[in-house]
């Protein structure tokens, strides 16, 4: 810990090398523990909470109820970006993420002992939307810090597409990890499984708290803000000012993200439902194939990321939009055939448009704001989507099946996404290569 008396500005390249390692690291480990906890809840949501806190629904509305629960706390992630954007801008991005591990964590923790409706009626349901909303408040502080927290170490121009796409790497983790605790305890559980069996995965959110803490306390401040602060340029107001001089970058970065967003949460949580309920596969057959969907991710994410520091952060973004409006199409007809190998592969193959955007999207994002504004601008552009894209995704997916009986409905739909996905992101600026960090560096925005 004698490392948080350094003076970052006078570290050895040696010594940078080493503190971006430790950041990389911290970012990636509390990223992947912010989204088992994000992701927990949207995997047990198509698997259990329908049954549990909706039981005298009928299966399709009670999917819809617990889905619209589900979508809470992605109303609630904007709000968490103000909260902590304008903390991570003021006080710094490390106590500033401290704060959105331990929110996020005791907020999961705390689903473990919800009351069913059999216990306590509707106030089971009122109780796990509180505690939604608070989840989404601490994710929505989340990824702008850990993006910055390693984006900010990066030693010159050209990496850092690559290094901010470890932080994204937390996701493909946390998705892993979530999915893994699930089925593990679905298998233990057995018959049991919606009795006690699927609290334990949330009861374990505690001890990943506490690994996230240890490590994130054992990091240094990055360079860009400790020199925003012996410089005295911290913005008093980071927020308020980021909203009036930036407020094309921020809605152009939300709109960006429609087919990364949406389609993800259709092929991650939307898929239970529709598998299990349509399909009629087993509960175990999706947790494993979205499982080695996520590893896979383990690859994919960096490798795009490194792929946009060659080629161009929007070539890379766009390619992997127009890969996600197609796939849809393909996506839904390989469920349909009925086979499980091929229902398998469709569910594996899934994140790879995903990822095409994924990799690249923290610096395309991070890179369009100054470093006195970038907490703020580049959390609020971010999960500002979460309203329009990822938290409707499953509950219009639902919806949209339920009205017309066909999945193409649904591919329609992630196809309207990519072609937003595409307007947008024509119109953002590429800071692939070039200083973001100059005095000059975003004067002239496109």
């Amino acid at each position: 810990m004698a490392t948080l008396g350094l003076d970052v500005t006078r570290l050895t390249a040696s010594e940078h090398q080493r503190q971006l390692r430790r950041a990389v690291i911290a970012s990636t480990i509390g990223t992947a523990i912010e989204w088992y906890d994000f992701f927990l809840y949207s995997t047990v949501t198509g698997l259990v909470f329908a049954k549990l806190f909706f039981p005298h629904s009928d299966p399709w509305v009670g999917t819809l109820e617990a889905f619209a629960i589900y979508a809470v706390g992605f109303v609630a992630r904007p709000i968490g970006a103000a909260i902590f954007g304008h903390y991570g801008d003021r006080i710094g991005r490390k106590s500033t993420l401290i704060a959105t591990l331990l929110l996020m964590g005791l907020a999961t923790a705390a689903v473990a002992v919800v009351p069913t409706y059999a216990s306590i009626g509707i106030w089971g349901a009122a109780i796990l939307t509180v505690l939604r909303f608070i989840q989404g408040v601490g994710v929505g502080g989340e990824w702008g810090g850990s993006v910055l927290m390693s984006m900010e170490w990066a030693r010159d121009d050209h990496s850092r597409g690559l290094i901010a796409s470890w932080p994204q790497f937390g996701v493909p983790c946390g998705l892993f990890l979530a999915n893994l605790a699930v089925l593990a305890f679905s298998q233990m559980a057995g018959d049991q499984f919606l009795a006690w069996g699927w609290r334990i995965p949330f009861a374990l959110s505690i001890i990943l708290v506490g690994v996230g803490l240890y490590i994130r306390l054992g990091i240094l401040e990055t360079p860009v803000f400790s020199k925003l602060v012996a410089e005295r340029q911290v913005d008093r107001t980071p927020m308020l000012t980021v909203i009036r001089e930036y407020p094309k970058e921020i809605l152009l970065s939300a709109f960006a993200r429609m087919s990364e967003q949406a389609p993800f949460y259709i092929f991650t949580a939307f898929v239970f439902s529709y598998g299990i309920g349509t399909l009629h596969v087993s509960r175990d057959f999706l947790l494993t194939a979205v499982l080695s969907a996520s590893v896979l991710s383990f690859v994919s994410i960096p490798l795009c990321g490194h792929i946009s520091d060659r080629i161009g952060r929007k070539n890379m973004y766009m390619l992997g939009a127009a890969a996600t409006g197609i796939f849809g199409f393909i996506y839904f007809a390989m469920l349909n055939t009925g086979s499980l190998a091929i229902i398998f592969l469709a569910i594996v193959l899934s994140l790879i448009p995903h990822d095409m955007q994924y990799g690249p999207q923290a610096a395309l994002i991070a890179e369009s704001f100054t470093g006195r504004l970038r907490y703020s601008g580049s959390s609020l552009g971010y999960q500002l989507a979460s309203v329009i894209a990822g938290g409707p995704a499953p509950l219009i997916a639902t919806w949209l099946y339920g009205t017309f009986h066909s999945a193409t409905a649904i591919a329609a739909y992630i196809a309207a996404c990519a072609v937003i996905t595409l307007a947008a992101t024509a119109l953002m600026t590429d800071y692939t290569g070039k200083d973001i960090n100059g005095a000059d560096a975003h004067a002239s925005r496109a």
